[in-house]
């Protein structure tokens, strides 16, 4: 029995130790996936807090980092009065304060402003494929 189970052993030690170990999140990558999550938790509560009509009184919130606006936006929407007693949105301004620190303070250096258009920050990103062109 022993026999049959020796050629498994290794595969077991393998599939048990990773192959290589994630790098730590960089600056950048962390203000990245915080915004999208920002975005992605916005949009959720919009859709599944109907009840509450102060949901629509709040900024909205489409995060482009790139945008030098989004500090502002950022601002607008921790300060904004609406909602105050609603944990969803305590929790979105818990996260937006968060992103805020890290862009203006831990990561000012490594962020890279591509835009100053406030308007492009009222609407969500319309994320478009376009197919390469294949010349011969």
């Amino acid at each position: 029995m022993t026999l049959q189970l020796f050629p498994l052993l290794p595969l077991l030690l393998l599939a048990r130790l990773p192959a290589t170990r994630p790098a730590p999140p960089t600056c950048y990558s962390r203000m990245l996936a915080l915004s999208r999550e920002i975005t992605s938790d916005f949009q959720s509560l919009q859709a599944t807090e109907p009840s509450e009509v102060c949901v629509g009184y709040l900024p909205r919130l489409y995060l482009d980092i790139h945008n030098y606006c989004v500090l502002a936006k950022l601002r607008d929407f921790v300060a904004s009065p609406q909602c105050w007693k609603v944990a969803q949105v305590d929790a979105l301004k818990d996260k937006v304060r968060k992103l805020y620190t890290i862009m203006n303070s831990f990561c000012r250096r490594d962020l890279v402003f591509l835009s100053d258009d406030c308007s492009a920050l009222e609407y969500p990103v319309l994320v478009t494929t376009v197919l390469p062109d294949h010349q011969s």
